[in-house]
């Protein structure tokens, strides 16, 4: 049986989707974060060398990072389900979002963050020059890639049911996270594709059960 190390409101809530998706069997070890540092906590260190989450173990495997998740469950597991099939233009579209999703959407999302909380922590004779150190990297740099991925990912779903044509795949389910955290953290107000998107997959039965055995989510 897969074991999913699952660390409260991070990543791994997809893993335990798309596990709900699958209709796999699964068990779940929840971590909680450091309530100060909202790190994770050091019990990890002992699954992965990098102590982080998603990881999975199963039959004496350990695999990390979503997307290596994703693809090995599917492969093993999904018997042709949440995958197009070779060769075709959905093929190629599943795996340009698989990817995209950490590899280009994730990385200003969490700048946004770290800047952010950055001046929110700082101590009050500091938190202006905090701010005055990061509000032109935010405004010339991290908050233009936010809005232009959105409005990439905006066009796209313009077009298409699903990211990877009319049927859910689990590309669906790796642009999930990206797609919330942006709903928390910039405006999307202009964004009426995306909101129907997160409308509809909060609405799967299988993301309900997801959030049922992973616990509160604060992304949802």
């Amino acid at each position: 049986m897969i074991t999913v190390h699952h660390l409260e409101d991070s990543r791994s809530q997809r893993v335990l989707w798309l596990m709900e998706e699958l209709g796999l069997a699964y068990e779940v070890k929840r971590y909680d974060r450091d309530p100060k540092t909202r790190l994770a906590p050091a019990e990890l260190l002992k699954v992965h060398p990098l102590g982080k989450s998603p990881v999975i173990g199963d039959d004496g495997r350990v695999v990390a990072e979503t997307g290596a998740i994703m693809d090995y469950v599917v492969g093993r597991y999904g018997g042709g389900r949440l995958i197009p099939a070779e060769g075709t233009d959905a093929r190629l579209d599943y795996v340009y979002w698989l990817h995209f999703a950490e590899g280009s959407a994730m990385p200003p999302l969490v700048m946004k963050l770290i800047f952010t909380t950055m001046v929110q922590r700082s101590p009050k004779l500091l938190k202006g020059v905090v701010k005055a150190v990061t509000a032109p990297v935010l405004a010339g740099f991290v908050e233009p890639n936010i809005a232009r991925q959105l409005a990439f990912i905006e066009s796209h779903l313009a077009v298409s049911t699903w990211f990877a044509g009319p049927e859910f795949t689990a590309a669906d389910i790796m642009m999930s996270f990206p797609l919330e955290a942006a709903a928390q953290r910039a405006d999307m107000s202009a964004m009426p594709k995306i909101a129907a998107f997160l409308g509809d997959i909060h609405a799967r039965p299988a993301y309900v059960r997801a959030l049922e055995r992973g616990g509160p989510y604060a992304f949802a």
